[in-house]
């Protein structure tokens, strides 16, 4: 969306993380105002001093979800932050009478088919769900080593094969993290998310770990385009991990002066590949 925003009113559904903050940046560099629909427990509700309105969101209250979206008026609306999908089953969220219908009409609840029947039933009431890229295009991982620490041959080896099993389980909408090891797979991301896997692997790796990231082959990106930040190196360095891939223009860094000098702290290295 390279077009200004006029000052127009643009949604946001934040989860957790700092991606929210970032899309709310780039909302106001366009020159848009801000309504945030913030999931409670999940987002961080300091965004509030930084949007011109603040909507705090149940987890599972689908019906308020979309019925606060029409009453604040926005008719484009942004999805940013994740929603760690094991919420579902757990007994800390009761979902609404227009959720439940939703769950249960479905084919599968992989992560893919849930946020597109959700953003569904939001397009239905006349709101456009606008592609989260189009407010963070400027955080996309370039082609290149970001830190002083460069893959070793082996390492480098580590990330094609890595990246090659990375958009398999993409496209069987499983995850979009693998941790391998001398070409062997550690462990992929599943149900848990990235840093459980990271940690998961990496200890099984028994240090030296490298960690591949990708987006997935038919990545929609209006939800869950895939982003590292601070929190993914902590879990690196947990388990003693080397090396941080990303596939380059896909994956969002968040943070990234602070997650190259953190890397370099801690000699982990940190590069984008096509």
């Amino acid at each position: 969306m390279s077009e200004g925003l006029d000052n127009e009113l643009i949604g946001l559904i934040a989860g957790t993380g700092s991606l929210p903050f970032a899309v709310a940046e780039g909302v106001k560099a366009l020159g848009g105002r801000l309504a945030v629909f913030g999931l409670e427990g999940l987002a961080d509700e300091t965004i509030e001093d930084e949007v011109d309105e603040y909507h705090s969101i149940e987890i599972g209250k689908l019906g308020k979800l979309i019925k606060t979206i029409k009453k604040s008026g926005v008719k484009k609306i942004v999805m940013a932050g994740k929603v760690p999908k094991s919420l579902l089953y757990t007994m800390n969220v009761v979902p609404d009478l227009h959720a439940v219908k939703l769950l249960y009409s479905l084919k599968n609840r992989s992560d893919d088919t849930i946020m597109a029947a959700i953003l569904g039933e939001i397009e239905k009431e006349g709101v456009t769900v606008v592609k989260t890229t189009d407010f963070t295009r400027p955080l996309m991982a370039p082609a290149k080593c970001l830190t002083r620490r460069v893959p070793t041959e082996d390492e480098m080896a580590d990330i094609s094969f890595g990246a090659n099993i990375a958009r398999e389980i993409g496209r069987l909408d499983i995850g979009q993290t693998v941790v391998v090891k001398k070409k062997a797979v550690m462990a992929i991301e599943a149900i848990e998310g990235t840093d459980e896997a990271v940690k998961r692997g990496g200890l099984l790796a028994g240090g030296g770990a490298v960690v591949v990231k990708t987006a997935k082959p038919a990545q929609d990106e209006r939800f869950d385009v895939p982003v590292v930040g601070v929190e993914t190196l902590k879990s690196m360095q947990a388990c003693n991990a080397s090396v941080l891939a990303v596939e380059a223009g896909r994956v969002i860094i968040v943070d990234r002066k602070k997650l190259i000098h953190m890397a370099d702290s801690m000699k982990i290295s940190v590069v984008g590949f096509e």
